[in-house]
Order: C-alpha cells, then structure tokens, then sequence
C-alpha cells in the first residue's frame, strides 16, 4: 500500500483463542523505517491492545498508522516523515509477527 506523507492507513489483525481457558493477548504494532536520513532502531513499539477472548473467541485489532507513528527527529531536530519503505509488524512480540510494507511517497 502508499500513501503520503501526510496520509494515513490501518492494519489489522484477528486473534483467536484456540485453548479451553479464557485468554488475554497483548497485540503489538511495531514499525520499521527501512532507510532514513538519520539512524532508525531496527523497531519500534507505536501502538499496543489487550485483548481478552473466550475459549474458542475471536477479535479483530486494528491500528491507524498515522503520520505520528512514522514520525521521527532529522539531523535538525525536526519531526518528520520521510518518502520511503516502512515494515508494518503486528503480533505478540517483537520477534513473533506478522508483517507488511507500507510506501510513503
């Protein structure tokens, strides 16, 4: 997907509890700006949901990707967002997710 700088989109994802037990789940939202101007962590935690689910229960989580969440200080000290690749991370942790590529032109 692409958007603007100044655009936004959403990702989302359904949580199932597969056990006999009621469960909660912490779903996680990380992003990854694959080339910046400046040095970027390799991801970033910009959003969070817990969610409790019946045996058996579903629940979809959604997360708005603003121009906030893609934000970050340049080499002025400014906040912005820049033209390029970002991975979209969505899961339990940061090493066990689902991912996707969102463009920012």
């Amino acid at each position: 997907q692409t958007i603007s700088v100044d655009g936004q989109t959403s990702v989302e994802v359904t949580v199932t509890n597969i056990g006999d037990r009621q469960a909660d789940e912490v779903v996680q939202l990380y992003i990854r700006d694959e080339i910046a101007s400046v040095t970027r962590p390799v991801r970033e935690l910009k959003g969070f949901e817990r969610v409790s689910l019946a045996p058996g229960g579903s629940e979809t989580v959604r997360f708005a990707i603003t121009p906030e969440k893609l934000r970050f200080f340049n080499r002025s000290m400014d906040r912005v967002v820049e033209p390029g690749t970002f991975e979209i991370m969505v899961g339990n942790s940061a090493h066990s997710h689902q991912s996707t590529t969102l463009r920012v032109e």
